[in-house]
């Protein structure tokens, strides 16, 4: 499996901590936001279950600039061979 060197950078993380204490945060931008910190720092890839995910956050107009700068992210993060 190729390896992914990219690492979520500081004001992605930054934001992703912000919608995981935000109260009235949506379940789909907490997954994106757990996924992209778990991913700081670590050699860790996202897996294809939150590739597709994010895929869809990117291609639909419902989610906000946030949520899809946290999809994007997490997509960047992904194994590119799938």
């Amino acid at each position: 499996m190729a390896t992914n060197r990219k690492n979520t950078s500081t004001k992605v993380a930054s934001l992703a901590a912000d919608t995981l204490f935000k109260p009235g945060s949506s379940h789909i931008a907490r997954r994106l936001a757990g996924s992209a910190l778990s991913q700081s720092n670590t050699k860790r890839q996202t897996g294809a279950e939150m590739e597709d995910l994010a895929s869809k956050v990117l291609r639909s107009d419902r989610y906000s600039e946030k949520t899809k700068a946290l999809a994007g992210s997490v997509l960047s993060q992904s194994n590119k061979k799938r």
